[in-house]
């Protein structure tokens, strides 16, 4: 696909499923839990892709320079985004690049409305730290309500990113990020009996935001011609090999789903 044909035509949709595991999601979609997301994805399901980090930060930083999650063999895999600088090995004729020093400037360069969706800490704009990510973009927004320990989390995003689209008139392009914060821990709220967090209510997390998604996907197709990309910035671990949480490098936390899908076009 030439991204340059995609940018300035297309609204562009990211969303980040904060923490979601590649084996989890692809074993939800092979059981028809996610039907929703489902009709986004290609007939293999997930593809599985190693992240450019492994903990909130590091993946987005390394994702807003153009640095997406890289597919999971060897090669010298062409990027869709990239910020020219000497030397890239991975941008190509087919690559948009952009003369700023992140993504979100690049495609406010272009002509995109940004809108942010808040989700985990990284997003919430509460200190310095948590300013840096949301600040790039023209609109933010962020509250308990949309956090991880906030049980209709996804829910309240979703209406708060159908509000956001409205706003745009239809001929303005959209640049749309929303980081789900709901698989993230604590995510025991949504299995229920649950006290503690296991791969199980991790599955049930994403049970319930496939269930909230609809209504985003809609207002998006209401608005004009689109491209999204569906992934989680990395994984975590729920005591494989003595290991728990993320922020470490084992393959249950580099192992991530990744899928592109396009609506509205001929």
């Amino acid at each position: 696909m030439n991204m340059n044909e995609v940018v300035g035509r297309d609204d562009l949709l990211l969303i980040t499923f904060d923490t979601l595991r590649y084996d989890v999601a692809q074993d939800a979609w092979r059981k028809r839990e996610t039907p929703h997301l489902a009709q986004r994805l290609p007939a293999s399901g997930w593809e599985c892709r190693h992240s450019p980090g492994n903990f909130t930060y590091s993946a987005h930083a390394a994702f807003f320079a153009g640095f997406l999650p890289t597919p999971a063999q060897p090669g010298r895999h062409p990027r869709l985004f990239a910020l020219r600088f000497p030397g890239s090995e991975t941008t190509t004729e087919d690559t948009c690049v952009f003369d700023a020093d992140n993504l979100v400037t690049g495609l406010a360069q272009r002509g995109y409305h940004t809108i942010c969706i808040g989700g985990v800490g990284f997003f919430n704009k509460l200190s310095p730290l948590g300013n840096v990510f949301p600040s790039l973009f023209a609109e933010s927004c962020w509250s308990p309500a949309l956090g991880v320990t906030h049980p209709e989390s996804t829910a309240n995003q979703v209406r708060l990113a159908v509000e956001c689209l409205e706003r745009v008139p239809a001929h303005r392009r959209v640049f749309l990020f929303v980081n789900i914060s709901a698989v993230h821990q604590p995510n025991y709220i949504y299995l229920a009996g649950a006290t503690t967090d296991s791969l199980a209510s991790h599955r049930a997390a994403l049970r319930y935001v496939d269930s909230q998604l609809p209504a985003l996907f809609k207002a998006l197709e209401r608005r004009a011609a689109g491209f999204g990309i569906l992934c989680s910035d990395h994984g975590t671990a729920y005591g494989e090999d003595g290991y728990r949480g993320h922020r470490l490098n084992h393959r249950v936390v580099c192992d991530v789903p990744y899928a592109e899908f396009r609506w509205g076009q001929p």
